[in-house]
């Protein structure tokens, strides 16, 4: 007999108990215990009734009794305050109450949940695939974690410009942070054969990485390095870092082919620090910390002019702030395009460059421009998810859905817990939409929505989308949503800032004069 309930299953015949499929530890009496429970669930059973069940009618202890109890329920995940599942009635018993399903053929159960499992499990890419797991913060400092982010944030940057990887993108590896995680769970999920996971101990101005490369289908250690250093020297320490990584996954590579460097001097720390809390709060997607991030982004290009990430960030949180209606500078457009251009003009090989530019071309309507300008950014780095996004960004608002589709797709495939893909969700019902799929279009709306509720992107497709379908009433309620979101929100407004080219653009609209927008 095979108990089923919450993501537990208790096999009677082999006497196993599984959490999410694992077996679990459990003393054999608390296995009878929970067994004699759950057969007589439909009626509270006595302290007498357990006696003579479970220990064959032996008296023991109220604290005996009482112990098993607490260790069946730890063992299935509830505790003597909720009692969800094993509740206590003083001077009654006690009763099994939470929702049981039975199964007669275990094995069968087994192999079909097993089945389900494994279609459920992301696929091996056939080039060689890695995760790198955000370093912890091994200083004892909560302030520290930006820097312990950021190590793991090059590391990724470094494996990413190899053409022969494939590298899973930093917002989805970052989904682990701060959890005690299973690495042979994180390669299913995210669908890698090796995962990286480390440490930063950082203390006065010395610094010291830890690292260890994990085979995730056996969990076995395939390398581990420890390195001190002076914090001067920490960027030719990660450059070193990814090099051990590389040579310990694929020895044959030859050593000339191997990184290439991020040409950065340790000046740049200070630079470096600002980015990556730049980052963080822009990933959140909110109004506020759209706004919080372009101030620290605006001191840092200040701060640091010759610093080229910090304009080509800028320019990018800029102009997507702008679309979203957090930031409506007029010269938004403009400061971003001398941004992106002066971060291309100081380092010509930074991917994020080309994307600020591809970006500045895209909010301008010259969709061949950012075409060329996005692809350029993928010679860069082949992995850059955001490149392959927001490509297809450009070509869904021109109306080439099929070419977006495919792009936006390996976007998501690439980073797949990555707080973006709400912008590409919204880009994906922008695609559909155009090729007149309005269902598609109206469940790929909803998902953005769910993803990150304040971008109104979501919300000004889903509307259309829903007028176009022809279900009005549910048009005009999303669009009073949208409009408590955004109150500027209007015909003229969409004209001047959403970025669709004119005949897109004349087709979206449609949608939003059905839905009753002036």
């Amino acid at each position: 007999m095979l108990f089923l309930f919450d993501n537990i299953s208790i096999d009677t015949d082999r006497r196993e108990l599984r959490r999410d499929g694992k077996l679990q530890p459990i003393e054999p009496q608390v296995f009878d215990l929970l067994e004699f429970l759950l057969r007589n669930r439909d009626h509270m059973v006595s302290r007498d009734d357990l006696l003579a069940s479970v220990w064959s009618g032996r008296i023991v202890s109220e604290s005996t009794l009482a112990s098993r109890i607490n260790a069946a329920r730890t063992v299935i995940g509830d505790n003597g305050q909720d009692q969800r599942l094993i509740r206590t009635i003083l001077r009654k018993g006690i009763r099994f109450v939470g929702p049981v399903r039975e199964e007669q053929d275990a094995e069968a159960w087994s192999a079909t949940s097993a089945a389900e499992r494994a279609q459920s499990e992301l696929p091996l890419p056939d080039q060689p695939s890695i995760a790198v797991l955000p370093f912890s913060n091994m200083s004892g400092d909560p302030l520290q974690d930006y820097f312990a982010d950021g190590t793991s944030e090059d590391i990724i940057t470094g494996l990413s410009k190899l053409r022969w990887f494939f590298v899973i993108a930093r917002n989805s590896s970052f989904v682990y942070k701060d959890k005690a995680v299973d690495v042979r769970q994180v390669g299913r999920e995210l669908g890698v054969r090796y995962v990286l996971e480390g440490s930063v101990r950082k203390s006065g101005s010395s610094v010291r990485i830890t690292a260890q490369l994990i085979d995730a289908d056996t969990g076995k250690h395939i390398w581990a390095e420890r390195y001190d250093s002076e914090l001067t020297d920490i960027f030719a320490l990660q450059d070193e870092i990814t090099k051990k990584v590389v040579a310990a996954i694929e020895p044959r590579l030859l050593e000339a082919e191997g990184i290439r460097l991020q040409h950065r001097s340790s000046k740049d720390l200070g630079a470096w620090d600002m980015l990556i809390r730049a980052n963080s709060l822009f990933w959140r997607l909110t109004k506020d910390e759209s706004q919080a991030a372009i101030m620290v982004l605006k001191q840092l290009v200040q701060r640091h002019p010759t610093y080229a990430p910090g304009h080509s960030m800028l320019a990018f949180v800029l102009l997507v702030s702008r679309q979203g209606g957090w930031h409506m500078m007029e010269p938004a457009v403009t400061q971003a395009a001398n941004l992106a251009a002066r971060a291309v003009e100081l380092d010509d090989s930074d991917p994020w460059a080309h994307l600020a530019l591809g970006f500045v071309a895209f909010t301008q309507r010259h969709t061949d421009e950012a075409v060329q300008e996005f692809v350029r950014a993928l010679d860069l780095n082949p992995n850059f998810a955001a490149a392959h996004g927001f490509l297809g960004c450009a070509l869904a608002f021109d109306a080439r859905s099929d070419q977006a589709i495919d792009h936006i797709e390996r976007a998501i495939r690439m980073s797949p817990h990555d707080p973006q893909n709400a912008l590409l969700n919204a880009a994906l019902a922008a695609a559909h939409y155009q090729a007149g799929r309005y269902a598609e279009a109206i469940g790929f709306g909803r998902k953005a929505i769910q993803q990150r509720f304040e971008l109104t992107n979501g919300h000004r497709i889903y509307v259309a989308s829903l007028a176009q379908a022809g279900r009005i009433d549910e048009a005009r309620a999303s669009l009073a949503r949208l409009q408590e979101l955004h109150p500027e929100n209007s015909i003229a407004w969409i004209e001047r800032n959403v970025p669709y080219t004119p005949g897109p653009l004349a087709k979206f609209l449609e949608g939003f004069r059905k839905a009753g927008l002036q």
